[in-house]
């Protein structure tokens, strides 16, 4: 049989050495190609990532802008607000400075002074009404029912405040227990209530807890009565929480404006 193989002259064997292969140009195309759709697959997780982390910084600086808002309302609304009293309370006292006198409703009628709710004293003008109350003061009703004045003969004198930002003035209101103190100054007497009941959600609705005899506090006949009402829960106007008092009795302001008992 023929050998495939050619022997030198020593005898040496050597084997068919091939001729070397040139790529076409279209195969190596081919290969580019085929290295780019095998890396392909492997940037798509990347553009998810990156769509991932854009969508991440939105949030955060969404949650910024909230939590910049919140400081807004119930933070600075309170500084501006507690502000804004202070400037129309030393207005009203300035008035008041020449001594005890008739009833002066100019820019606020007087102050209350309420030990278990920690608010201080507060002002207390006429109207219900954002505007008014966003100053960090209590206003006593004029719609949708009018309320009575402490020197009326009977009748209830009805309030409302914020319970927070601008200046939650009632913010403690649910700490107010039967017997304690309300205290209402006026330019020339001190009318001192007592809390009797309290309501710790009713519809914002609710007028009748306003009305010249609260039957919803349990009472019946006229008295001189005073109604206490702001928001709740707190942080929310869904409801309103109502505390009643009753007064017990009333003193003249010496020149001293020395304050009952309840409030020293």
């Amino acid at each position: 049989m023929a050998a495939t193989t050619d022997q030198d002259d020593d005898g040496r064997t050597e084997s068919p050495q091939s001729a070397p292969r040139r790529r076409s140009r279209g195969s190596r195309g081919g290969s580019r190609r085929s290295r780019r759709s095998r890396r392909s697959p492997r940037s798509r997780p990347g553009r998810i990532a990156m769509a991932v982390s854009v969508f991440g910084e939105l949030l955060i600086t969404a949650g910024l802008i909230l939590g910049l808002f919140v400081a807004y309302s119930l933070w600075w609304t309170n500084v501006q607000a507690d502000q804004e009293a202070r400037k129309q309370s030393d207005a009203v006292r300035d008035r008041w400075a020449g001594g005890p006198g008739a009833l002066d409703t100019k820019d606020g009628i007087g102050f209350l002074h309420v030990p278990g709710m920690k608010a201080g004293e507060i002002l207390v003008k006429k109207g219900t009404d954002p505007k008014t109350l966003n100053d960090g003061v209590a206003g006593y009703y004029t719609k949708p029912v009018k309320s009575a004045l402490p020197e009326d003969d009977k009748g209830n004198f009805s309030l409302a405040a914020h319970r927070d930002g601008h200046g939650a003035k009632f913010h403690n209101i649910d700490k107010l227990k039967d017997g304690d103190p309300i205290v209402f100054e006026s330019k020339d007497k001190w009318y001192v209530y007592k809390v009797y009941a309290k309501l710790a959600e009713t519809s914002k609705f609710n007028v009748d807890v306003l009305d010249e005899v609260p039957k919803e506090s349990g009472k019946k006949k006229p008295g001189r009565f005073i109604t206490l009402t702001t928001c709740t829960p707190v942080y929310t106007s869904t409801y309103r929480y109502v505390v009643w008092g009753e007064l017990e009795r009333v003193e003249k302001v010496d020149n001293e404006r020395t304050p009952p008992k309840e409030i020293r």
